[in-house]
C-alpha cells in the first residue's frame, strides 16, 4: 500500500466546495447518483469487492456502497484533501466498516493482483495521459471475470486540440490528457480487456452543462458566492462558457466505457 503523501492538490477545499454546491455534496463530477446508476446498469455486484478510481470527495463511492450491496469498497485517490473528506463522510454516514478511502501516489495502482471484482471511476482518468498504462493497472488488480465501468472525458478525435479546446482546458486549470474513444478502446483491449464499449454521452452532458451554467449565473449564484467568494464563481462561469463551446461542438465528449476481464461478471 502507497504511504499518504502529500502534493500540491488540483482540488483543493475551495474547489470541493464550490464543485459540491452545483453537483451535490461529496460529488466532483456531475449528473449526480442517476448518472452513476447508468453507468453500472445490468451489473449484479451484490458481495463482490469493488474499487473506485479517483473517488474524490467519496459521495458516488458511498453511493455505491448504499444502492448495490458489494461485499467491500475501496476508494482511491492521489489527493489528499478529498480522501479525508471522503473519510469523513462515510464515518458520518457509519458506513466506515464496509468501505475504505485510501491515498497514494500516481503510478501503479498500490494494489495485489487480482483483488477486485469491479473497478469502477467516474470522471477521473481523464487526469492519466498515459491510457496504456492505467488500463494495464486496472487489469491487473481486477479479477478474472471482473468488469470495469466507467465514465470519463474524452475528446472527440484524435487530431490536435481546436483553439476552443485549448482554451476550456487553460481555463479549467487542470492536469488533462484528454484522448480519443478510438484510443481508450484500443488501450483497453491492449491491455486484455474484453466486449468493450464506449457510448457518447456529449448530447446529454450538452444539456445538462448548460443548465449547470444558467443555475451558476443565476439561482445557485449566491450559495456559490457564500461558498467560495465572487472571483471563484466567476472564473467557474467563464470555464463554463469555454466548456459549452466545446460540448456544443461535439469535441469535449464524456463518455461511458465498459471492459470485462475475461468471463463476465454476472
Amino acid at each position: 500500500m502507497a504511504v499518504e503523501e502529500v502534493h500540491e492538490p488540483e482540488y483543493d477545499e475551495q474547489a470541493i466546495r464550490f464543485l459540491e454546491v452545483l453537483w451535490g455534496e461529496g460529488y466532483l463530477s456531475p449528473g449526480g447518483p442517476e448518472e452513476v446508476d447508468r453507468v453500472l446498469a445490468g451489473l449484479d455486484l451484490r458481495g463482490k469487492s469493488g474499487l473506485d478510481i479517483g473517488c474524490g470527495a467519496g459521495g458516488i463511492t458511498l453511493h455505491i456502497v448504499r444502492t448495490t450491496e458489494p461485499a467491500r469498497m475501496t476508494g482511491f485517490d492521489v489527493e489528499l484533501p478529498v480522501i479525508e473528506r471522503a473519510r469523513g463522510a462515510a464515518e458520518m454516514a457509519g458506513l466506515s466498516g464496509r468501505v475504505d478511502f485510501i491515498q497514494g501516489v500516481p503510478g501503479p495502482l498500490p494494489f495485489p493482483d487480482d483483488s477486485f471484482d469491479f473497478v469502477f471511476s467516474k470522471d477521473a482518468l481523464v487526469h492519466v495521459s498515459d491510457k496504456e498504462a492505467v488500463f494495464a493497472q486496472i487489469y491487473r488488480v481486477l479479477k478474472v471475470g471482473g468488469v470495469f465501468a466507467a465514465s470519463d472525458w474524452l475528446i472527440g478525435h484524435d487530431n490536435e486540440p481546436s483553439d476552443d479546446m485549448r482554451d476550456y482546458i487553460a481555463a479549467e486549470g487542470l492536469s488533462f490528457g484528454m484522448a480519443s474513444a478510438r484510443r481508450y478502446i484500443s488501450a483497453l483491449e491492449q491491455a486484455g480487456f474484453v466486449d468493450v464499449t464506449a457510448e457518447s454521452r456529449n448530447a446529454w452532458y450538452r444539456e445538462v452543462a448548460r443548465g449547470e451554467l444558467e443555475r451558476l449565473k443565476g439561482p445557485l449564484r449566491a450559495a456559490a458566492v457564500a461558498a467560495v467568494g465572487e472571483a471563484y464563481v466567476e472564473k467557474n462561469i467563464r470555464t463554463w462558457t469555454a466548456m459549452q463551446k466545446v460540448l456544443d461542438s461535439g469535441e469535449h465528449c464524456p463518455t461511458h466505457l465498459r471492459g470485462y476481464k475475461a468471463d463476465r461478471l454476472t
